[in-house]
């Protein structure tokens, strides 16, 4: 026998099948139990004798001499009554992780206490409960499995929140542990963690699916409380979603663009998966894939979820929109048949959270992070790369000949002017956007056009677009005048002889990449170099004003020892050695108009 199991006294019981009858042999019968799922034909004085509750039906109905007994409210049903008879006839079954829950609330419910009779079934239940279950992560999850059907006594029992403590203390327990097994000293004589590709202190992530998800929300939160990885978390909500939502494979696959008619209440357990794990996600950006968080949206936008969830998940997806793709994005419109193919709405959300996060989150307080003249800062990095994300998805969508104007220039104005260094992605998707739609008034055309920096341009793409029919013609003038500035800056490189004044501005204006605006960061760091430049002029001013003063001090004592010519002509010379001011010597410096007056006649003769 198991060492997890429990063996109980042993009696002669049967079943019989066709009336769904439970009779105990060699025992007469004068009492039926009509219970939930089940009838018993037993004897009422070994039940009398251990069960509380039985005692008080039968003594309230002694007069009547009751032979029939209704318990439909018992938790667990048949299978629980099953047990707890058998229990008091002294049939022998084994209390296992599969039943305990099942016993404990049979046993309060029937009042199987010590009350009644020594070592009941309710006492030897929770001394399984507390010595076996409690001391096993397996057991306490199989457990809360079967508390799913024993709500809410079972959590009045306390055997819900006694399982979940033990759960996350045991996860905690083994995470630490395989923690300090993965410690070892590099070969420098340092101690530090090994990589490993799965931690081996998260098997625990498969045991938890098999909950529903109230329980399954209610173990995650405890682990959290009590310090469980971040990541770990992470990986079980990943598991926990795949396993209730991937029955759906239209909820889960970017390329499934078909329209979807959802029915009010038949994805009402899906709707609640979803919202609970966006309620669970960590709040560390490195805790989950940003492919699941896409994933989870593209299930809330079809499953119609509250509002604050999904905003929850546009915030999320905004703070790292730098490593999304493009297949993201392309998140379908499940709703209405006359609207876009994809849910442009929903991406200009996640766009305006991208460009309104906060610099301060991006390590604005570190001074080193400015220091340097080369690398650019993490966030033009990141605006680099969704500036580019942005094109292709504006190119991707442009098609669409049920996308309006106005919304194709809210994705494209939602990003600063300093994100896009060179336009040749913007112009590409502008230009589908006019073939795919013809009938574009000349207005809107212009308006269009004026996202576009002909100054940006590439030399194809400049050379391309002075050829486009679809370009109003103020575009197409704009493009052949820059395409000149940057011939005359292709001569100017020729002759370098000439003056380089017009070469550097026609450079400047003809380089996307150095007409670009400057970014906010940008000018922070400039800011610092010219304070950090002053700075360093006025400690020269200050150590220039000190060693005058003391050379004034010398000259005091000096004077004050003799007052001899001598010391005043030396003084003389001193004086002029002090240039304050850039002139020259006092042999040198007359006035304006006296060497005026010298130098005209020289320049009358010369001329």
């Amino acid at each position: 026998m198991d060492k997890h199991q429990q063996q109980l006294p042993l009696a002669k019981c049967s079943r019989q099948q066709r009336c769904s009858e439970w009779v105990f042999l060699d025992v007469p019968s004068d009492i039926t139990i009509e219970v939930d799922g089940g009838t018993f034909s037993l004897h009422k004085f070994p039940l009398v004798s251990r069960s509380g509750r039985i005692r008080k039906l039968v003594a309230e109905h002694r007069e009547s001499d009751i032979s029939r007994v209704e318990l439909l409210s018992l938790p667990g049903g048949s299978e629980a009554f099953e047990l707890a008879a058998k229990f008091c006839y002294g049939v022998n079954f084994e209390i296992t992780a599969a039943n305990v829950a099942q016993l404990c609330c049979a046993s309060d419910y029937l009042e199987l206490t010590e009350e009644f009779s020594k070592n009941n079934l309710g006492t030897r239940a929770e001394e399984y409960l507390e010595s076996v279950v409690c001391k096993n992560l397996e057991m306490c999850v199989e457990v809360l499995q079967q508390c799913e059907n024993l709500l809410p006594l079972a959590d009045e029992l306390k055997i819900v929140s006694r399982c979940i403590d033990a759960i996350a203390s045991k996860a905690c327990v083994e995470q630490i542990a395989s923690s300090f097994s993965r410690l070892e000293y590099s070969s420098s004589g340092r101690l530090h963690m090994s990589r490993q590709a799965k931690c081996e202190g998260d098997w625990w992530i498969e045991d938890l699916s098999i909950l529903r998800i109230d329980l399954y929300q209610r173990v995650i939160t405890a682990m959290k409380c009590r310090g469980v990885r971040p990541e770990s978390i992470g990986a079980s909500l990943v598991n926990y979603a795949q396993k209730e939502l991937t029955k759906k494979s239209s909820l889960w696959n970017p390329s499934n663009q078909a329209k979807v008619d959802l029915v009010s209440g038949s994805n009402g357990h899906e709707r609640i998966v979803v919202e609970g794990i966006v309620g669970l996600l960590p709040v560390e950006k490195v805790a989950v894939p940003i492919s699941f968080l896409f994933g989870l949206l593209r299930s809330a936008v079809m499953l119609d979820c509250t509002i604050a969830s999904r905003l929850d998940l546009e915030r999320r997806i905004g703070s790292q929109l730098d490593i999304a793709t493009l297949d993201d994005l392309l998140i379908p419109s499940f709703r209405h048949a006359s609207d876009t193919l994809f849910d442009v709405d929903t991406v200009h959300r996640i766009l305006v959270n991208f460009s309104q996060q906060d610099d301060s989150e991006e390590d604005m307080e570190d001074a080193s992070a400015f220091d340097s003249d080369s690398l650019p800062s993490p966030s033009q990095s990141a605006l680099f790369k969704v500036s580019k994300l942005v094109d292709n998805y504006l190119a991707e969508i442009a098609p669409d000949a049920n996308l309006k104007l106005n919304k194709f220039i809210a994705i494209a104005e939602s990003l600063p002017a300093h994100a896009r260094t060179i336009h040749d992605g913007l112009y590409r998707a502008i230009d589908v956007y006019l073939k795919a739609h013809q009938g574009l008034s000349d207005p809107d055309r212009r308006k269009l056009c004026k996202l576009i920096d002909f100054q940006k341009l590439s030399q194809e793409a400049g050379a391309h677009a002075a050829q486009n029919e679809r370009l109003p013609l103020q575009s197409i003038v704009q493009v052949l005048y820059f395409e000149q500035l940057r011939l005359r800056n292709a001569l100017f490189c020729s002759y370098p002889d000439e003056d380089h004044k017009p070469m550097h501005q026609s450079w400047r204006i003809s380089s996307g990449a150095l007409s670009a605006a400057m970014s906010p960061r940008d000018n922070y760091a400039s800011l610092r170099r010219e304070n950090r430049e002053l700075k360093l002029e006025l400690a020269r001013m200050r150590m220039r004003l000190n060693d005058l003063e003391k050379e004034h001090v010398c000259m005091k004592k000096s004077m004050e020892r003799s007052n001899s010519r001598k010391f005043m002509s030396s003084f003389s010379k001193k004086m002029g050695k002090l240039n304050f001011f850039g002139q020259s010597s006092s042999k040198e410096s007359s006035s304006p108009s006296k060497q005026s007056q010298r130098t005209d006649p020289k320049l009358t003769e010369r001329t």
